[in-house]
């Protein structure tokens, strides 16, 4: 008999490892902070015995959701600017807001209300593109949330530095800092090909080789991207990237709306990892990402939110089935992206983009304790003929009951157990007061 931390019993697990394996009545055992057993619940009793014991009789539990693109601090600016094109949204309302407002105190105030929000809808891990990354990385430790954080780099001076030198000084010290942590790990975040020119990024992949960290980039957002790459670059930005060395196993290309048939053949054979983005995508009329041709190809394509300000919520219960619903849409076959595919996207894709494969994004022995526990009892979610199916097509974040981090129950039965709710919604009220002025 084997003392344990902590067992859950859960009427299904789908462990995502192997690929649409869903088990019923399974239990997960756990132990400093580890999974260390998968197995059926009625062998339970003779083989462990736990601090603490928790059923969840009508739930599926799943490995924690991978939020593989977004910004979390901009979840302040939620709905400051919305149903407006990229460029416009950008030029005229964003940077601007960014210009005045983000500071150390937004960029805290801001993640902690993402945190919030992504837990309560089973995200376990985000990675993250925004100022004052140092910030952002001090609030997930605090947390218990699981992150990578970007390293930033852009052409023009901003409140976390003046130039391409500081940029890349501040973000070589975090990544320093950050070596040993157990939750938080870090990537090159060069913003996109239209704000980062050759030098910076050719720096970056320099230290991402040395550093065997993750290049994390905006990239073939939108058909005007492509066009002004051409126009001053006399190549489309993918080109750019692969002559510049940065087309690799590294890269994590965000968005990808524009593709031709020989770049996607191109990002497989580099292994290039694509960050989808639907519904941010659609809400800013940006284009559609071909997935369905992308996973035939052989690209590991994950999943991501964007930030709160162009989506307009962190929620990648939806995301999985949006990308699911407009992948069939797109490609005009129904059997494009099916239910397993959307979650593996989700979860292990995006762990394997960010080289923490190892760690996470599935449930499997040895991988750390990260899970979301959704109930499947509810009216809108029955009857219940494929649990898996019914995650991606059924349920929504009010279903998500518990979720985990490394062992650390941060949801227990809806409630937040580290993080003030009351607050953080006092906090973004005061935000919201002082930018709309």
């Amino acid at each position: 008999m084997q003392t344990i931390d902590t067992l859950i019993n859960a009427r299904w697990v789908i462990p995502v490892e192997p690929d649409g394996k869903t088990l019923d009545h399974h239990s997960i055992a756990v132990h400093g902070g580890k999974i260390v057993e998968v197995l059926p619940t009625a062998n339970v009793a003779k083989k462990y015995r736990a601090t603490e014991t928790i059923d969840l009789p009508h739930h599926a539990l799943i490995p924690g959701l991978i939020n593989a693109h977004t910004h979390s601090a901009m979840s302040l600016f939620r709905g400051l600017a919305d149903d407006l094109p990229l460029m416009d949204w950008l030029n005229h309302h964003i940077w601007p807001a960014e210009a005045k407002w983000v500071s150390e105190a937004f960029v805290r105030d801001g993640t902690e209300l993402a945190i919030a929000e992504m837990l309560k809808s089973g995200t376990t891990c985000f990675n993250d593109m925004y100022f004052f990354p140092d910030v952002t990385a001090r609030v997930c430790a605090d947390a218990g949330m699981r992150a990578c954080v970007g390293l930033i780099m852009l052409d023009f001076p901003s409140a976390w530095a003046q130039g391409a030198d500081e940029y890349l000084h501040k973000g070589l010290k975090l990544h320093d800092e950050l070596r040993n942590s157990e939750l938080v790990s870090t990537a090159f975040a060069p913003h996109a090909p239209y704000t980062v020119s050759d030098a910076p990024l050719e720096r970056i992949r320099m230290y991402a080789d040395e550093l065997d960290i993750p290049i994390h980039m905006h990239v073939h957002e939108t058909a005007h991207e492509v066009d002004a790459g051409q126009k001053q670059f006399g190549m489309r930005p993918l080109a750019r990237l692969a002559k510049l060395g940065l087309l690799g196993p590294r890269l994590l290309a965000v968005h990808m709306t524009q593709l031709l048939p020989d770049e996607i053949t191109s990002l497989a054979q580099d292994n290039v990892s694509v960050i989808h983005c639907p519904e941010s995508n659609l809400k800013l009329a940006s284009g559609f990402c071909p997935v369905q041709t992308l996973v035939k190809a052989g690209v590991n394509v994950a999943l991501g939110t964007d930030g709160a300000a162009s989506n307009n919520n962190l929620d990648m219960l939806e995301e999985m089935r949006i990308a699911a619903l407009l992948a069939k849409g797109v490609s005009g076959e129904a059997t494009a992206i099916p239910a397993h595919t959307a979650l593996r996207m989700a979860t292990l894709n995006g762990a394997k983009a960010l080289g923490i494969e190892a760690h996470t994004g599935s449930l499997v022995a040895g991988k750390a304790a990260d899970m979301a526990a959704i109930d499947l009892s509810a009216i809108s979610s029955q009857p219940v003929y494929d649990p898996l199916s019914q995650i991606i097509y059924t349920a929504t974040r009010d279903q998500v009951t518990d979720v985990w981090v490394n062992g650390r129950h941060l949801l227990a039965k809806h409630q937040l157990t580290g993080l003030d709710e009351a607050a953080l919604r006092d906090k973004a009220a005061q935000w919201r007061d002082k930018i709309k002025g």
